[in-house]
């Protein structure tokens, strides 16, 4: 492993090889000498410009490094955090994984549990009750087999019309979705049988 710096300068450029030998550039965002964890901001691996990738890096499991740019001027105080933000963050993430699990573990068709999970991407109040999808405190109910005709509520209420079309645009996605497989399947089936 090259020799870890006791410091390293917020700001500056910091290029590594870890022992896997992935290669990772980017600016310093913290350096803590006691567990050797290097944190940089890199460009986005989406290709996002508004975006940036943090990779957190063990400097033990780093068999090169190169300091690019050395920043001699370091800030007065670096940017705290917004813990609240964060928090928030992690407690709706937390919520969407919980839904996403009731939504498999409800013991109902794939078609349901397909819906749940749609409707929950947009709508936090979604639940099971059985095999019946509850939305808004039973504003809104969806009954198997998960139809347009199997959705109840007040049909001239702002609630059933949004969930009208959601349901809709996940039957469109799905069916979409199945064209496209089994154009996919024909395809290779066609090129299999050619040779």
């Amino acid at each position: 492993m090259a020799a870890v710096s006791d410091f390293f300068s917020l700001g500056s450029v910091v290029w590594c090889r870890t022992c896997y030998n992935q290669e990772v550039e980017g600016e310093v965002l913290a350096f803590d000498p006691q567990t050797k964890i290097l944190i940089l901001k890199c460009t986005s691996s989406s290709g996002d410009a508004k975006l940036n990738d943090v990779h957190f890096v063990n400097l033990s499991l780093v068999s090169e490094l190169q300091v690019k740019k050395e920043v001699t001027n370091v800030p007065e105080t670096p940017q705290s955090l917004n813990l609240q933000r964060l928090n928030t963050r992690v407690r709706n993430q937390v919520d969407e994984k919980k839904r996403m699990l009731q939504a498999i573990s409800a013991n109902v068709s794939s078609e349901g549990q397909s819906l749940f999970i749609a409707i929950a991407k947009t709508i936090s109040e979604v639940r099971w009750c059985n095999s019946e999808i509850v939305v808004w405190n039973q504003e809104v109910i969806i009954s198997p087999p998960y139809q347009l005709e199997n959705i109840r509520g007040n049909s001239s209420s702002k609630e059933y019309t949004y969930i009208k079309k959601v349901v809709e645009k996940h039957m469109k996605d799905l069916a979409l979705n199945n064209q496209n497989n089994q154009s996919v399947c024909q395809n290779n089936s066609t090129s299999h049988s050619s040779q």
